[in-house]
């Protein structure tokens, strides 16, 4: 089990970042140059592509370290098959080009080669990524961070392999906070926690002195903002600084705020705030407190979303009957629902790249992820089940994350599936969870 820690802020050392991409590696022309490695997503006969990636040289702990981390995300994203060691042809010389012609009899199309060395405290990472069918290195770079940030290197050259076969956006940099619930069902401790996208380096963030629920990463800062209940009291909006610890309550000490969502720029806040039996749309500035009301009437409007540029808020409201997605100006005009058909959908997130809206639809006894454009056409279901909830884009758009309760005396489990609903895969965490939300890309934080 990955160690947690008590404290509510994260340690330098987790926050910390790879200092530098320094160079990118002369490549090896080997033969004739064709056409590079590529892999469609799309399509009804889509296949992961065979790949092979070497235990990377160097030192012998740290280089098995990070070519795991490597391994494990391509295959976790469902677009690669890891060829096994056990049928690897021959262990490549980072310096040297690959026997291809023993690769491609594997039936692997690319090759992942790699080094590690310490200086001291630091170490150099570098890889190359090398096209098995042509012969031609695709790419390769090299990395210089601290001691403790081998594992953070992996994820970056897993970002790289990725982005360069598939042409998709990087996702594997990045982390997800989520509701840690223990102790039985009738009386949960509900934390809040970070952990690394593949689960690994979990933090404990709150105590359990409140129970938290629906946590929301900021788009542009290391802030999340969540809805925090102690006993005998109003549940409130607050929002917590991963570097500084730093921790602050919004709205009003009266009213119920919730659902809070960050504006792209991460100087805001929209929320739904009850007003009496009702709850409108409410945006805060962080920095002034002020608060602006952008729905009212006699209806439940919560759960709010801002598009990517900030134009646009998706949210849910109940004012046609039934729990419905709407979508309107940032400003609350034109408010417009783009949900229908059979049974309830909720829980908008807007996708980073702002091309799709995931929700939770409940019909016929089940709850389903799906996703829509924001006009609402092209609705796909994704997976669908006795209990599925709370969807949040991965940093790249191609993934929703969310949690499944299967019910009983259990709880519920991190999933996440790609956007064509062919790979799903579960998110590993101490125990039971709940409320996830992923973060955007940490390069350059």
């Amino acid at each position: 089990m990955p160690h947690i820690s008590s404290a509510g802020r994260l340690p330098t050392s987790f926050a910390a970042r790879v200092v530098a991409v320094l160079a990118l590696l002369t490549a090896f022309a080997v033969g004739p140059a064709q056409a590079q490695l590529q892999l469609r997503i799309g399509g009804g006969n889509f296949q992961p592509m065979p790949i092979a990636v070497a235990d990377f040289g160097g030192d012998p702990s740290l280089g098995g370290l990070v070519s795991g981390v490597v391994t494990n995300n391509l295959r976790r994203s469902g677009y690669f098959t890891p060829l096994d060691h056990a049928r690897f042809p021959e262990q490549p010389n980072f310096d040297a080009a690959p026997n291809f012609e023993k690769w491609r009899a594997t039936g692997v199309q690319g090759l992942v080669t790699g080094r590690v060395a310490r200086d001291g405290g630091r170490l150099k990472v570098e890889f190359r990524l090398w096209d098995v069918t042509s012969g031609q290195q695709m790419t390769g770079q090299q990395y210089g961070t601290d001691a403790a940030n081998a594992r953070r290197t992996g994820h970056l050259i897993s970002d790289a392999v990725y982005t360069k076969i598939t042409g998709l956006g990087p996702w594997f940099d990045s982390r997800i906070a989520f509701v840690d619930e223990t102790g039985p069902k009738e009386n949960r401790r509900k934390r809040l926690m970070v952990m690394d996208q593949d689960g690994a380096n979990v933090r404990a963030i709150t105590s359990g002195e409140m129970s938290i629920v629906a946590p929301r990463y900021s788009p542009a800062t290391q802030d999340i903002a969540f809805m925090a209940q102690a006993t005998g009291h109003q549940p409130r909006v607050q929002v917590i600084n991963l570097e500084t610890g730093a921790r602050q309550a919004l709205g009003n000490v009266d009213s119920m705020s919730a659902s809070p969502r960050f504006s792209p720029d991460g100087r805001r806040l929209v929320m739904s705030v009850q007003q009496g039996g009702n709850a409108d749309i409410v945006t805060m500035d962080i920095a002034s407190k002020a608060q602006h009301s952008i729905t009212s009437g006699m209806a439940i409007d919560t759960s709010p979303t801002y598009a990517p540029d900030g134009t646009q808020i998706a949210f849910e409201s109940d004012r046609g009957g039934s729990q419905q997605v709407y979508v309107m100006g940032a400003d609350g005009s034109n408010p417009h629902r783009i949900t229908f058909g059979a049974g309830s959908a909720s829980q908008p997130a807007w996708s980073p790249r702002g091309d799709l809206i995931a929700y939770t639809r409940q019909r016929n006894g089940g709850f389903a992820i799906c996703v829509s454009k924001p006009d609402g056409s092209g609705e796909r279901v994704l997976t669908e089940g006795f209990h599925n909830e709370g969807p949040t884009f991965a940093p790249n758009g191609q993934y929703v994350l969310f949690f499944r309760d299967p019910g009983g005396q259990g709880g519920g489990k991190l999933f996440m599936v790609d956007i064509t609903g062919r790979v799903e895969q579960p998110v590993p965490t101490p125990a039971y969870a709940s409320d996830p939300t992923w973060s955007p890309l940490l390069a350059g934080r």
